[in-house]
């Protein structure tokens, strides 16, 4: 699949599951969802290559 039709439908699955969370589990699981969503995002770029973790984290210079 063509990366520019991938990420519009992981945003829509994405929001879906945070809109669920909102609605049956309140404020406390959408912003779990929320958190580990970026995460997982952050993790996701970590290992394909293209997040520096070092920089992220002001690693040594």
């Amino acid at each position: 699949m063509d990366e520019t039709r991938l990420w519009p439908m992981l945003g829509l699955g994405f929001g879906v599951s945070l809109g669920f969370a909102g609605a049956f589990g309140g404020w406390g699981a959408f912003l779990l969802v929320l958190i580990l969503g970026l995460i997982g995002f952050l993790v996701g770029r970590a290992l394909v290559g293209e997040l520096d973790v070092a920089q992220l984290f002001g690693g040594r210079r």
